[in-house]
C-alpha cells in the first residue's frame, strides 16, 4: 500500500488546501470538501487497489462552466487536478495523489430528455448508467453499455475509460454508442465537439481523442449516446466444455446461426467458479467441470428461443452439461453465479488481478506458459481466471501462496509480457492509469507512446490533469505528482521507452 511520511503528505494538504477559498468562490462554499477525514470514496477505487490517495481538496462543481472556471483557476496556478467520476476502476486512475485538487463529475447529473426519432439522449458526466437506462426505458430502448458496477459507475467514466462489459460482443465498447462529447480542455475551454448526427466527416473526429483517455487530455462534462431497441426478451444458458476449443466452437456456432443476438459469451475457469462454493449463491450446474459457459441471446424474433435450443442441441458432442434459461428467473439466477465470482476472489488476499486482453485462439498456450513461468517461482500458485472469452477479455486472479505484496512487480511482469507475447494487452477495459503505466511499452510501440506524449503536450502543456497517469511525469513520487515534464515509459516487450527528457 502506497504511503508518504507524515510531514510529507501534511505539506502536499496544506499546498492544494490554499486554494479551498478560491474554489468555494467558482462553485459554493457546500462544494468545495476539505479535510484529512474526507469520505473514502474520494480516496481509493471501489475494488480497494493497493493505492490509497490523499484527498486534501474536492471540488464538486454542478455545471460545465463551473468545471470551465475550475480548471481555468488550476491552470493559471499550475495545480494538478484529477478528475473523478463513480471510482468503480481498477488501474487508480482516479485516486489522488498528494498535492491533487479532486475535481468530482458527481453534480453533473443533468439528464437530457430521449430522443425516439434521433434514439439518442444527452447525459451529464455524473449521470451513473443504471439512472440512463432506467431513463431509456419507457421509450422501448436501452444503453446497451452493461457493467456489474452500474449503479455507481458514471456516464463520464464509462467515456473516459472506453468501458466495455458483458454486452460488447454483441454491442461493442463505449466508444461505439458515443455520437457527441461536451469536453473541458485543461486550460478551461469549453468545446462541444461532433454533433449527434450518424453522419458527420467534416475534418478530425475530435471527441475520439477524449474516449478512454482516462481524464488526462480533458474533462468529459456530457455525452449525447446512442441508444438501441429494448429487446423483446432473453434467453441463455449455462454450460460446461472441456477445454478452450470446445468454447471456441459454441462461440462460432452461436454466432453463425443467430447472427447479431448473441450479446454476452462469458467463459469461467474451474478454479473461478470453485469459489461459489458455500456462498449461498444457487450453482447452475456441479462443480468438476474444467470450463464453463454463460452465453445470452436477444429473443427479437419469433422464433429465435428455439433456434437457440436448437444450437446447444448440435453442440451436444461438445457440452458436457447444460441448464437452459425456461424464465427471465433462470436467467437472473445464472448471471447472479457469474457476478458473484469477482467479490468472492478478491477475497482471496494477498492477491493480484488482472483485466487483460488475449486474441481467443492463443489464450489457452497462452495461460498454460503463464502458469509454468510463475509455478517455477511459486510452485503452489493458482490461477482463477474469468471474462468475456467473446470478446478477448479476460481477467486473470494470481495468488501466489505468499503472505505479502512485496513481489507484486515480478508477478505483473510475468503476466503481462506473456500476453504481450502473444499480440494481447495489458488493458482490456479499465485504462492504464498509475498501476498499469509501468508496463505500456508491452502494448504500445515507442513511436504510439511518443505520439502520446505529442498529443498530451498539446492539450495540457502544464500537465494539470491527471498528472502521472497514463504516462510518467519527470520526477514522479509515488503519488505521480511534481515534476516538469513528460517522460518515457517503461520499455516492455516494444521498447517503449521514447526518448525521456521534458516533453514541454
Amino acid at each position: 500500500m502506497t504511503t508518504r511520511p507524515p510531514l510529507v503528505r501534511e505539506a502536499a494538504e496544506e499546498g492544494a488546501a490554499r486554494h479551498a477559498d478560491a474554489l468555494r468562490l467558482l462553485v459554493g462554499e457546500r462544494h468545495v470538501l476539505v479535510g484529512p477525514d474526507l469520505p473514502g470514496r474520494y480516496t481509493q477505487d471501489l475494488w480497494g487497489s493497493d493505492r490509497v490517495g490523499v484527498a486534501g481538496v474536492v471540488v464538486r462543481p454542478g455545471t460545465a462552466e463551473e468545471v470551465a472556471m475550475v480548471l481555468r483557476y488550476c491552470h493559471a496556478h499550475g495545480q494538478p487536478v484529477v478528475v473523478q467520476g463513480g471510482m468503480t476502476g481498477l488501474v487508480s486512475g482516479g485516486v489522488p495523489g498528494a498535492g491533487e485538487v479532486v475535481l468530482s463529475t458527481e453534480r453533473l447529473t443533468e439528464l437530457g430528455a430521449v430522443d425516439p426519432v434521433a434514439g439518442t439522449v444527452t447525459a451529464g458526466a455524473g449521470v451513473t448508467l443504471a439512472d440512463l437506462q432506467q431513463h431509456a426505458a419507457p421509450h422501448g430502448l436501452t444503453v446497451p453499455i452493461d457493467l456489474a458496477s452500474k449503479d455507481s459507475a458514471t456516464i463520464g467514466g464509462c467515456v473516459a475509460t472506453n468501458a466495455g462489459g458483458v454486452n460488447v460482443v454483441g454491442y461493442g465498447m463505449t466508444r461505439r454508442h458515443v455520437r457527441s462529447l461536451q469536453v473541458v480542455l485543461a486550460d478551461g475551454t469549453l468545446l462541444d465537439l461532433s454533433t449527434d448526427l450518424v453522419k458527420d466527416n467534416a475534418g478530425y473526429d475530435l471527441k475520439q481523442l477524449f474516449i478512454g483517455s482516462e481524464g488526462t487530455l480533458g474533462v468529459v462534462t456530457a455525452a449525447t449516446l446512442a441508444l438501441h431497441p429494448a429487446p423483446q426478451g432473453r434467453t441463455g444458458a449455462f454450460c460446461a466444455v472441456a477445454d478452450v476449443d470446445g468454447a471456441l466452437k459454441v462461440l462460432g456456432t452461436l454466432r453463425e446461426r443467430m447472427p447479431g443476438s448473441l450479446t454476452s459469451f462469458e467463459v469461467i475457469w474451474a478454479d473461478a467458479y470453485a469459489v461459489l462454493e458455500g456462498t449461498g449463491v444457487r450453482l447452475p450446474l456441479p462443480q468438476g467441470h474444467p470450463l464453463y459457459i454463460l452465453a445470452e441471446c436477444e429473443t427479437s424474433r419469433p422464433d429465435d428461443a428455439d433456434v437457440f435450443v436448437a444450437c446447444l442441441e448440435e453442440l451436444s458432442d461438445t457440452l458436457a452439461d447444460t441448464a437452459v434459461a425456461t424464465s427471465p428467473a433462470d436467467l437472473k439466477a445464472f448471471w447472479r453465479a457469474r457476478e458473484r465470482i469477482p467479490g468472492e476472489v478478491l477475497r482471496m488476499q494477498p492477491l493480484f488481478g488482472f483485466d487483460v486482453s488475449v486474441p481467443a485462439g492463443s489464450l489457452a498456450a497462452s495461460l498454460e506458459e503463464m502458469r509454468a513461468e510463475l509455478r517455477r517461482q511459486w510452485p503452489g500458485v493458482r490461477l482463477l481466471v474469468f471474462g468475456h472469452l467473446g470478446d478477448d477479455n479476460v481477467h486473470i486472479a494470481v495468488a501466489t501462496g505468499e503472505k505479502t505484496r512485496e513481489r507484486k512487480t515480478d508477478v505483473e511482469h510475468i503476466v503481462y509480457r506473456t500476453v504481450s507475447s502473444c499480440g494481447g494487452s495489458i488493458s482490456a477495459e479499465h485504462g492504464v492509469g498509475f498501476e498499469k503505466r509501468e508496463y505500456l511499452g508491452y502494448t504500445r510501440s515507442a513511436g504510439e507512446i511518443e505520439l502520446m506524449r505529442t498529443l498530451k503536450t498539446a492539450l495540457d502543456p502544464g500537465g494539470i490533469l491527471g498528472r502521472g497517469r497514463v504516462l510518467p511525469w519527470t520526477a514522479d513520487g509515488d503519488d505521480g505528482t511534481g515534476g516538469t515534464g513528460l517522460t518515457g515509459g517503461n520499455g516492455g516487450n516494444n521498447g517503449g521507452s521514447g526518448n525521456g527528457g521534458a516533453a514541454r
